[in-house]
């Protein structure tokens, strides 16, 4: 199983200059529960976001830089080789970025999208999802709270 997990606003927003523009505790802690133990396959830039390797979990890396070494990670340069390496996963996660969730929405086989109700200014921005390609199994409603300054929805979808 390949999924792909994201948070993103109504507009699609995921992020402005690497980093989020939301801070969602729950989200978090959601994120963290559903990737630890497993593959996370990201962007170099979406890792380089990160102050230090994850817990818990494999880093597979994608990279165009020949030479690209972090200690804690495995560096490719391909979704696809990220996707291979990663077989021995039962469930991999694509945690991002931009570009490579547009890639991995022909190999995924379920999103794990948290719609955060609010609109954003971003420079990186998340898929449309193609509900002929995609139909929605679940979702949840948060609401706004004294921790989260704005409500949102965990929506799962599954590839038709």
């Amino acid at each position: 199983m390949l999924t792909i997990i994201a948070a993103a606003g109504e507009n699609n927003a995921l992020g402005k200059e690497n980093d989020l523009v939301w801070h969602l505790p729950d989200d978090f802690k959601r994120f963290k529960e559903l990737t630890s133990g497993h593959h996370i396959i990201m962007g170099r830039k979406t890792f380089e976001s990160f102050p230090k390797p994850l817990p818990k979990r494999t880093h597979v890396v994608i990279t165009r830089k020949d030479n690209y070494k972090k200690e804690g990670i495995v560096v490719v340069h391909s979704l696809e080789r990220a996707v291979e390496f990663s077989n021995d996963d039962p469930q991999a996660f694509i945690i991002g970025g931009g570009e490579i969730y547009n890639l991995g929405m022909e190999l995924a086989d379920r999103i794990e999208l948290t719609r955060v109700h609010g609109t954003f200014e971003a420079d990186t921005f998340f898929p449309e999802i193609d509900e002929t390609k995609w139909k929605l199994v679940s979702e949840k409603f948060h609401e706004q709270d004294e921790k989260h300054d704005y409500a949102f929805t965990y929506l799962t979808y599954e590839r038709r």
